[in-house]
């Protein structure tokens, strides 16, 4: 189940809520009780199996600035 990040905007508290996807939208309150909440935006973390290296001459950035 995905965890959603949420900032008290009357504490300064953050917290997390377990959630299904389809009530990602629904407020949360704090944990003290606050309704006045904001659902922050949260980064993704993908780790990939890639172990090529980048073609030489520019191929990376479309330029001749890597190579």
């Amino acid at each position: 189940m995905p965890r959603y990040d949420y900032r008290c905007r009357a504490c300064g508290a953050t917290f997390e809520v377990s959630r299904p996807m389809a009530e990602a939208s629904a407020p949360a309150s704090c944990p003290d009780g606050h309704d006045d909440t904001v659902k922050l935006l949260s980064t993704v973390a993908v780790t990939g199996g890639a172990t090529a290296a980048p073609p030489s001459g520019g191929g990376c950035c479309g330029g001749g600035c890597c190579g």
